[in-house]
Parts: C-alpha cells; structure tokens; sequence
C-alpha cells in the first residue's frame, strides 16, 4: 500500500468532540454485522465528510482497523479540505480502481493516523454510476470486509443523485447527516425509503451544524460542575481564550 498524511485536520471543541465519541460508541450497539457503514445526506454541505472523516480518526484511536473510502466520485471535497499529501507522485483512487487503471493495493492508502487508511476519490467523473455499478465495487468491499474492522463510506447527497443508492447495496448500515434547520422533513423520508430499498439498515440521523447556545442543556457540557474544569482547560484553555 502506498502512503498519504493528512496535513490539515481542524480540531474539534468539547462538545463536538463527546458526540462524535457518542456517535462511535452508539455503533458498536448496532447489532452484529455491521461492518461497513454509508454515510450520506439529503443535500450538499450538510457535514457528511467531516462527520465520516472524524469517525474514521476515532475509531481507530479506539483500536479498529478502520477505511474511509470516499465514494463521492463526481466532486470529492476531501483531499482539498484536509490536504492529502500522496507520497508517490501519480496517486490513483477508487474511480481508477473502478475503471480498471489499477489494483486495489495502489489505490489503498495508510494515512498517518494510527489504524486508519483511505481510497481517496481518484479523479472526479461524469459517469459515475457506470463505475458504482461495477462488478469491482462489491468485490472491493469483499476484500476490505477481510483486511478492516470498519469500512467506512463516504457517498454523495441521496437526494441528489442515485450514487449513494447504488453504494448502499453494498453497505450493512447508513447514517444520514442532516444539517439542523436546513431543508425539508419529507426529503429524510424519502433518503431513508431508498436506502432501505437497497436491503441496507438506516440505523439513524446524526444533526450537524447545531447551535448548542440556543439549547437550555448547553450548561451540561461548558458549566456542569463535574465537568466544567475539564472543558475550560482543554478549550478555552487557562487565561480563557478559546484554543484552536
């Protein structure tokens, strides 16, 4: 496998922080079989990336062997937003793979994050369903099942585009990102109906983008007296400015 770091990965606060620890824990709750997980939306630029990318990095802090493949062939926004650096100079990914261009060990990389890999994007496409329609996509998924604890998916908007259908075939269960007060209620139903459809397990929503300020429950995690020390000295750090 050949190799790639991940140059910039923004930090989380606490209170993102304990829920997507929730989030990783909540999983191994799921029932058994689930091994490969899709993560989609209803729309673009609800959070499903950095949602995925922040599993990736805290399962394997937790010990999983864990794979991000980005599967959002037609505008990938991961190897801009956390700046990949590939170290072979022609770096392939999964549409290359797809495509028949090369193997799968070429197109698997071992981030520098302990226990984790990624099958980056590979260059964007137009016709991706042909690719995600590929005898090779559910044989990739075979062999990641016999390499990786959890296979992570990174898909485009459901609403969008029928990608992230086609993806669900090969996916135990999906988690639909759903940005707060953004959108239509009846646009979740019907991404959880075609998910479903597939024989694929909709094992629940995750909310990005709230504002905990304008939740009562906020004091739990900033003020809560047990807790409160740990927050401010690990986020605001000691003189009280916010650290990054």
């Amino acid at each position: 496998m050949n190799e790639l770091r991940i140059t910039r990965f923004p930090a989380l606060d606490y209170a993102c922080n304990e829920a997507i620890n929730t989030l990783c824990t909540n999983l191994f709750y799921c029932g058994e079989g689930l091994q490969s997980i899709l993560f989609t939306s209803r729309y673009e630029q609800e959070g499903k990336s950095s949602i995925a990318m922040n599993t990736m990095r805290t399962l394997a802090s937790f010990g999983k062997r864990v794979v991000l493949v980005d599967a959002d062939l037609r505008r990938s926004s991961l190897v801009r937003r956390y700046r990949f650096q590939y170290a072979v100079e022609k770096p392939y990914g999964l549409a290359q793979y797809l495509a028949g261009l090369c193997p799968l060990e070429t197109a698997l990389y071992i981030t520098d994050i302990p226990n984790a890999c990624i099958i980056p994007a590979g260059r964007e496409v137009l016709s991706s369903m042909q690719l995600l329609t590929s005898p090779r996509y559910g044989q990739m998924m075979d062999t990641l099942r016999s390499m990786f604890d959890v296979i992570l998916v990174d898909s485009p908007p459901a609403v969008l585009l029928v990608d992230a259908v086609e993806i669900a075939r090969h996916s135990d269960g999906a988690l639909i990102v759903v940005a707060c007060n953004k959108g239509r209620k009846q646009d979740i139903a019907e991404v959880v109906g075609s998910i479903t459809q597939t024989g694929c397990k909709v094992l629940g929503a995750v909310m990005d983008n709230v504002n905990f300020s304008a939740f009562r429950n906020r004091k739990y995690y900033y003020r809560s007296g047990r807790y409160s020390s740990y927050y401010h000295s690990n986020y605001y750090g000691e003189n009280g400015g916010k650290t990054k």
